[in-house]
């Protein structure tokens, strides 16, 4: 299957707050013809860019700016699918937009309903999705940390972007490949940190403050291997480095780990897949 031209690729931290604006970051990188590999040029937090944090502006702002781009990759920190199994057999991708749609803005009560299922089948109330388990992916789609990323993302973001023209969701929507002129993928940075061989863990830090040193040589360790995929410069170093919660460098690992995995993936045995095109798949 023949892919776009990519001449930037995006990623996008994504988060499902309340003022998800003030967490959600979207690095921009032009692709360098003369070897495969990234230029970081922008780096920014949505609110910046959208001028209020509020999470329903905030996410149109940014299903808006995907369908703005041409030759374009975007990379998401977000489940854009759930386990078949929570579904009736043979379910499409889709109808999962039905289901999330009957919680309103109740995103912990879907996730509750997820369980519900789940233990229906049997013992586990948390089940993987088999890209979550191939890429090693450190939760399920509906864990309680990332439920409102799961249930935003599937319904403010993927919906909208699969009825785009011109925006092909992948691997849900190859069939729209061929005249695609942006590509949307999910990728997870924990995921693309553990294919590189860096560090995932004790990189973040949530309640702010300056870095401890533990934070700080993991950083430096992570920007040290990014470096091989994406170039940045001093001014973007200290952007990743300053931001306690990590989210800004995670921003940048979703933009190289989308970019490596959608070139190295094969896409014609994904599309052909028994569950990939009706729950998801990781591009790192």
């Amino acid at each position: 299957m023949k892919l776009p031209a990519f001449e930037s690729v995006y990623g996008v931290d994504f988060s499902g707050a309340k003022l998800a604006g003030r967490n959600i970051w979207v690095a921009r990188c032009a692709v360098r013809k003369a070897r495969p590999r990234l230029r970081l040029v922008e780096l920014h937090r949505l609110e910046h860019l959208c001028g209020t944090a509020e999470r329903a502006a905030c996410l149109d702002h940014l299903v808006r700016m995907v369908n703005a781009t041409s030759a374009a990759l975007w990379g998401f920190d977000a489940p854009f699918g759930l386990p078949v199994e929570l579904f009736r057999p043979g379910v499409a991708w889709a109808e999962q937009f039905d289901f999330v749609d009957e919680w309103g803005e109740d995103a912990y009560g879907c996730g509750l309903e997820c369980i519900r299922r789940a233990l229906l089948l049997g013992e586990r109330m948390h089940l993987r999705r088999t890209t979550d388990s191939d890429a090693k992916a450190p939760f399920d789609g509906y864990h309680y940390r990332i439920v409102y990323q799961m249930f935003y993302g599937i319904r403010d973001v993927a919906r909208p972007l699969s009825r785009t023209p011109g925006t092909a969701v992948l691997p849900f929507q190859y069939r729209k490949l061929p005249r695609a002129k942006r590509v949307a993928v999910e990728c997870c940075p924990a995921s693309v940190l553990k294919v590189l061989g860096l560090p995932h863990q004790n990189y973040k830090q949530p309640a702010g403050g300056p870095l401890t040193r533990k934070r700080r040589l993991t950083r430096h360790a992570i920007l040290a291997g990014l470096g091989n995929l994406v170039r940045f410069g001093d001014r973007h170093r200290r952007v990743m480095m300053r931001n306690p919660g990590g989210d800004a460098l995670d921003a940048v690992l979703a933009a190289a780990g989308a970019f490596r995995g959608v070139l190295a993936a094969d896409h014609a045995a994904i599309a052909r897949h028994d569950r990939y095109p009706r729950e998801g798949y990781l591009f790192a």
